[in-house]
Parts: structure tokens; sequence; C-alpha cells
């Protein structure tokens, strides 16, 4: 049998790769991590039959999968028996999981884009933590935020009609007050769903943004739970 790693290919300020790091790192588990060039996806990709997109996970056997909550599924499965993923009420996980996959996802673009100077600030550090050529590293700073701002985060803020603090809150409300007193929403250990949650709001914390986040009590305190449990 192989004893090499398998390898995540990611891009660092991916909210779906935080989903895939928090799990990994929350079973221990051995990886690689292996950081894609913005740039040139498609090229370093092209093992992934046309996939083109992180994460990829890649295991020693050479299998690959793709897409982060099937991924999820496939670590938990191989790694730990598929306990995370097992529960009594699958509905209610199914619900909350694609709840997570489309509200909390898409609540990442407004609030590190929803103005014209969290846009700025939020592409110049991602030029300093992606992986970019030089001169696409000074491009992607300065063309990137208008793009970002201008087409994507300004038509989502829009069409919620909430500030992008505002809309993070009412999420975190929502979402711990589905915990019915527990310390996790999947009871008194975190289960996928709540690691699948926290990989979304990671992603924001390594920008200034993630500020804004920080008042609401109850959404802080399951997040600084979740956070150590992870072996970092």
């Amino acid at each position: 049998m192989s004893t090499t790693s398998p390898t995540l290919h990611l891009l660092h300020t991916c909210p779906f790769c935080w989903k895939i790091r928090s799990l990994a790192e929350h079973l221990g588990i051995d990886y690689k991590k292996k950081q894609i060039n913005a740039m040139r996806m498609k090229k370093e990709l092209k093992f992934t039959d046309g996939w083109n997109k992180v994460p990829v996970w890649t295991e020693n056997t050479g299998e690959i999968i793709v897409d982060s909550t099937p991924i999820m599924i496939h670590i938990d499965a191989v790694y730990n028996n598929g306990e995370m993923w097992a529960t009594h009420d699958e509905e209610r996980r199914d619900k909350w999981m694609e709840w997570a996959d489309t509200k909390l996802s898409k609540a990442t673009v407004p609030i590190l884009y929803g103005t014209i100077g969290s846009a700025l600030k939020t592409t110049t550090r991602i030029s300093k933590l992606e992986k970019f050529g030089f001169f696409s590293k000074r491009l992607y700073a300065w063309a990137g935020f208008p793009i970002m701002w201008g087409i994507i985060a300004k038509k989502r803020v829009k069409n919620d009609g909430r500030k992008p603090k505002k809309l993070w809150h009412d999420l975190l409300t929502d979402f711990t007050n589905e915990f019915g007193g527990e310390s996790f929403f999947g009871g008194k250990e975190p289960d996928i769903v709540d690691i699948a949650a926290f990989g979304y709001m990671r992603s924001i914390s390594p920008f200034p943004q993630f500020s804004l986040l920080e008042d609401h009590e109850a959404g802080m305190k399951w997040y600084r739970r979740v956070e150590q449990t992870l072996n970092i």
C-alpha cells in the first residue's frame, strides 16, 4: 500500500477549499497542499478532465474527487468511517448542508467585495496570498477589484437588500438557533455541517472584514469551539 499522502489542490482564499482544509485538520489527516496559480487554473488542473475548478482532492491511489461537498463526504468515509456524515435525521442534515453551500457561500462575496474600499483591500490581500506571476499579481490587485465589486458583489448586495454585515449576522443567527441549546449543530460534537459552515466563515478570517463578524456573540462562540477541534 502506498504511503504517499493525499493532495488538496487549492486556492488559499477559496471558501470551498477552506471547507476541505477544515475537515482534514479536524480529522488530523496528513495531506499535501498544492496551491494553484489562479491565472493558469485550466492548465494546472487539466488532469480533472474539464472540471478546472478547486478544490480537487487526489488520493494516494490516484483517485480524483472534485466538488467540495462530495470531497468532504469522501474524506469522512475513507478516513473517519463516515461518522461525521452519519445522522439519525438525514433530512435536517441535507437541508442545512444545502443552506451552507448556498447561503453562506454566496455571502462571502458581499462581505469581502461589497464596497469599493473593501474590494480593493480584498484583491490586494489575495494578490499576496495566492500564487501569481510577477505581472499577473499586480494586474489582479488593481484590475480585479472593480470587477468583483462593480459586477458581482454590488448586484448581490442590491438583490439581497441587506448590508453585508447584517446578512452575515442574520445567517449566523439562523444557524446557531438551530442548535437547540447544544454547542454545535451536530450536538455535543461538530458534525459535517458544522465543519462546512465553519469553513465558509473561516475563509473570511485572512481579511480585515472578519472583524464585522466578531460581535455576533453566539456565532463567534460556536466558531471558536469548532476552531479548538482543529489539529493545527
